[in-house]
C-alpha cells in the first residue's frame, strides 16, 4: 500500500517543467507496428538407421522418408506504405508460409501475400489490403550515431505493442552468423521474442531499423544485445524485391583469406588484419579492374576489410553498376582501385533436362569457391518453384550436386553423360549448408 501511494505521488512536472515522455512520439508510430501470424509446411528427410561408418554413407544411398510437418509462427511488421499496403518484416517470419494474416493496432485481421524475399539479409515484403492504414516515416540510417536513443516496437504473439528504449551500441556489425550478409545496428533496447521484423525508431518517431535478432543464450532471452537492420539497407532491398521479385547481386570474383599477424610479416605489411586474394575468376569485376593473386585488400569504400566476412557482406550490399572503390597493398604499396560491380554469367539449364524429378528446378554451373572441397567448379540449385517435381523431390535452393552415383560432377556435361549412361535410375548426394543427404532418383 505504501508503494501504491508513493507511486501516486511522483510529479507530473518538476520546476514548471512537464516530465519527458515517449507516449506522444509512441502514439504516432504504434499503428503502424503490426502483428503477423503464419501458417505453413516445412519438408523433412528423416533418415534410416544404417550403419555409422562414414565410408558406407558416402558411398552407399542412405535410406529415408519424407515427412510434410505443419509450422506456424509468430512476429512482427512495419507498415511502410499505407497506399499501397505493403508491410515490410524479416524473412524468417514469413518463411514457408502458405498463409500469413496481419494483425493491426486496432485488432482488424488482414490476409497479406508475399511480394518478395531476400534470405540473404532476412528482409522480406508482404502487401495487404489498403483498408484505412498508418504507415511511418523513414528516416535516414546512415545519419545514426553511437550513443542516440531509440525505440524497439514490437507487435507480439498478438498481445498488442510492446515497448522499450537504449541506445544505439554499435553500427556496421557483421560476422555474428545471423545472416549471410550483415550489416547491423545494435542496440540495448530489448528485443525479445515475437519483435522480429518489428520497428526500431529514433526520438522523431522515424524508423531507422528492422529490428531482427538477439544474443543470448539460444536465442531464449535478451541480455541487452540486440540487432536491427539499417532501414536503408531494408528499403533497398524492398525497391528490388518490388521491381523484380528478387535482389540483383554482382560478385567480386575474388576469393581469399584473412590476413594474420604471421602472414602480415611475410607479406611486409604492417597490418593486422585485412583481405589477401588467392583466387580471380576470369571474366570478373575483380580480373577486369585489375586486381591480382595476392593483393591485400585492406579497405572498401573508405570502410576497413578486416576478414573475408566483411569483403563478402560489403559487396553483397552492392547495387549492379555500383563502383567499390579499394585499398589494397601489393609488394608492400598502397594502391586504390575502383572495382565496378557487375553480374557474372553463368551457364544454366532446366532441371527436366537432366531428370523428370528434376523439373522445375533452375540449375547453374558455379565458378566460386565457397565450398571447403577445394574445387572451384560445381553445380548449385538455383531456384525451385513451388510444386513442381523438383520440389517435391526434396531440392532447395542453393543445394550443391555434389556427385551422381558417387561420381563427382562439376558441370554439365559430366552430368549429361553420366545421366546418358545410367538411365533414370540415380543416387545424387546434395550439400546443403553443412550437411549432406542422398535424394533417389528413379
Amino acid at each position: 500500500m505504501l508503494s501504491l501511494s508513493l507511486q501516486a505521488a511522483l510529479p507530473v512536472a518538476v520546476d514548471g517543467q512537464k516530465l519527458p515522455s515517449l507516449a506522444p512520439m509512441l502514439e504516432r508510430t504504434t499503428a503502424a507496428v503490426v502483428n503477423i501470424a503464419t501458417r505453413g509446411k516445412e519438408r523433412r528427410r528423416v533418415e534410416l538407421p544404417l550403419p555409422r561408418d562414414p565410408l558406407l554413407r558416402r558411398f552407399f544411398e542412405v535410406p529415408s522418408i519424407e515427412r510434410i510437418q505443419e509450422t506456424a509462427s509468430l512476429g512482427s511488421g512495419v507498415i511502410v506504405d499505407a497506399e499501397n499496403g505493403l508491410i515490410l518484416t524479416n524473412y524468417h517470419v514469413i518463411r514457408d508460409a502458405y498463409e500469413i494474416n496481419v494483425t493491426l493496432n486496432d485488432g482488424r485481421e488482414l490476409r497479406a501475400e508475399i511480394i518478395g524475399r531476400d534470405p540473404d539479409t532476412d528482409v522480406a515484403v508482404i502487401q495487404v489490403p489498403n483498408e484505412n492504414l498508418t504507415d511511418i516515416p523513414i528516416a535516414d540510417s546512415s545519419a545514426l550515431r553511437v550513443g542516440d536513443f531509440v525505440v524497439a516496437i514490437g507487435n507480439p504473439f498478438g498481445l498488442g505493442q510492446t515497448v522499450t528504449s537504449g541506445i544505439v551500441s554499435a553500427l556496421g556489425r557483421s560476422g555474428l552468423g545471423v545472416e549471410s550478409i550483415e550489416d547491423f545496428i545494435q542496440t540495448d533496447a530489448s528485443i525479445n521474442l515475437g519483435n522480429s521484423g518489428g520497428a526500431l525508431v529514433n526520438l522523431r518517431g522515424e524508423l531507422v531499423g528492422i529490428n531482427t535478432a538477439i544474443y543470448g543464450a539460444g536465442n531464449t532471452g535478451n541480455i541487452g544485445i540486440g540487432f536491427a537492420i539499417p532501414i536503408n539497407m531494408a528499403n533497398d532491398i524492398m525497391r528490388q524485391l518490388i521491381d523484380y521479385g528478387e535482389v540483383k547481386r554482382g560478385r567480386l570474383g575474388a576469393q581469399g583469406q584473412d590476413l594474420t599477424v604471421q602472414l602480415a610479416q611475410a607479406f611486409g605489411i604492417n597490418r593486422s588484419n585485412g583481405f589477401i586474394v588467392t583466387q580471380i575468376e576470369s571474366g570478373s569485376p575483380a580480373d577486369k579492374s585489375g586486381i591480382r593473386v595476392g593483393d591485400v585488400i585492406v579497405s572498401a569504400n573508405d570502410k576497413a576489410i578486416r576478414s573475408a566476412r566483411d569483403m563478402h557482406n560489403l559487396v553483397g550490399l552492392q547495387r549492379l553498376g555500383q563502383t567499390i572503390k579499394l585499398i589494397l597493398f601489393r609488394n608492400g604499396t598502397e594502391i586504390m582501385l575502383p572495382v565496378l560491380i557487375h553480374p557474372i554469367e553463368i551457364n544454366k539449364l532446366g532441371g527436366g533436362s537432366i531428370h523428370p524429378k528434376l523439373a522445375g528446378a533452375t540449375i547453374g554451373e558455379i565458378r566460386e569457391q565457397h565450398l571447403q572441397r577445394g574445387h572451384v567448379d560445381y553445380l548449385e540449385v538455383l531456384k525451385v518453384e513451388r510444386g513442381s517435381n523438383a520440389d517435391t523431390s526434396g531440392f532447395q535452393a542453393g543445394d550443391i550436386i555434389y556427385s551422381i552415383n558417387k561420381q563427382l560432377t562439376r558441370n554439365f556435361d559430366e552430368v549429361l553423360a553420366l545421366v546418358e549412361s545410367n538411365g533414370k535410375g540415380m543416387i545424387m548426394n546434395i550439400q546443403r549448408g553443412n550437411r549432406e543427404l542422398y535424394i533417389l532418383l528413379k
